[in-house]
């Protein structure tokens, strides 16, 4: 909702108050420079971005409008999961959990925790940290920097993307200026012409910078900065997993072990110490 309400915004405050100002609206409607400045936009992404950015975009500009993946919700049943992981570990022994952490998705335990189960990152992450817990990591430390080198490589990936974008945004201008100069390039061409052409070809030629400056700045840079701020809130999901098992390996109880990872949760994502009790009380016996 705010992502339309933003470009809302922008449209009506730049081209409202052009209008308002006595401007003409069909003088900006000038599709070779459009198809000029966005076209070379376009080429250049595809030819400074790898294939693994390329097919990332995709998926994650939806991202832009539906926001982060996890809510409240979500991580109050990652927290209920960690709860019975590490009360079964530490009733039975780790080793009644290998079954599950070879074999996740035939896991009739992991099948209870859709959303953990269908994010194929936290379950390659928390499968293969306790995998090692289980066969004798006993080093909270050594334990804790490999999840960090993990979550930072995972962070680089999803940040990638977001940095291609904002590439793109930091090279509008430049291309606005390009479609400017060819624009006066055809006004020269055309010096022998009325003033009144000539009036128009080089209005045409000064909208490929406004086209250039107004993409980069009122759209493309945005969308760079929540694609960002998504992937950033995204990591938290891993952060929080971190802190479970941590706190685990360090022998807290594992109702402490899952406050630990919810005190690893930001304040609008992160549910009250109440609500993961209540789930915790109300979730089905491992």
């Amino acid at each position: 909702m705010f992502l339309f309400v933003g470009i809302a915004v922008v449209l009506i405050s730049v081209f409202g108050g052009y209008v308002l100002n006595d401007g003409h609206l069909p003088v900006l409607w000038q599709p070779f420079e459009f198809m000029i400045i966005v076209g070379a936009a376009l080429g250049a992404y595809f030819i400074g971005n790898p294939k693994t950015v390329l097919q990332g975009i995709l998926t994650r500009l939806p991202r832009t409008y539906k926001g982060a993946k996890y809510n409240k919700a979500a991580f109050v049943e990652l927290l209920v999961m960690l709860n019975v992981i590490f009360k079964m570990a530490k009733s039975k022994g780790a080793m009644a959990l290998e079954a599950h952490v070879e074999n996740p998705e035939e896991s009739a335990l992991f099948q209870q925790y859709p959303t953990f189960l269908h994010d194929h990152h936290a379950v390659e992450f928390f499968c293969d940290f306790f995998r090692m817990l289980i066969m004798g990591a006993d080093n909270p430390h050594e334990m804790e920097a490999l999840m960090d080198a993990r979550i930072e490589l995972h962070q680089h990936e999803e940040l990638e993307i977001a940095s291609s974008v904002q590439t793109m945004a930091d090279g509008m201008p430049a291309l606005g200026i390009v479609a400017a100069v060819l624009g006066v390039i055809h006004t020269m061409g055309s010096i022998t012409e009325p003033p009144e052409v000539l009036g128009h070809l080089i209005g045409g030629a000064l909208v490929g910078t406004f086209l250039g400056v107004f993409l980069s700045y009122g759209f493309i840079a945005p969308i760079a900065t929540c694609l960002k701020s998504v992937a950033e809130e995204d990591i938290r999901y891993l952060i929080c997993i971190k802190g479970g098992i941590i706190a685990y390996m360090q022998g807290y109880a594992p109702i402490m072990a899952v406050e630990s990872a919810r005190m690893m949760l930001q304040a609008h994502t992160q549910p009250s110490f109440a609500d993961v009790e209540t789930a915790i009380e109300s979730a089905p016996a491992a």
